[in-house]
């Protein structure tokens, strides 16, 4: 016999999945722009507005 689906846990966990993803890709980007400051490079485009497309 199959097992009952839990709708509410499962979008839960994808959206907690997400919320971990954005963060990591955040912080990656924030290390970035610390590292090229810290070389005195210009700072990359920051593209956010394409990021918050993507919901």
């Amino acid at each position: 016999m199959a097992r009952k689906p839990n709708y509410n846990f499962e979008r839960m966990e994808r959206d907690r999945l997400k919320a971990i993803k954005v963060a990591e890709k955040a912080a990656a980007k924030r290390e970035q722009r610390e590292r090229a400051r810290a070389a005195g490079e210009p700072a990359p485009a920051d593209d956010t507005d394409e990021d918050q497309d993507e919901g």
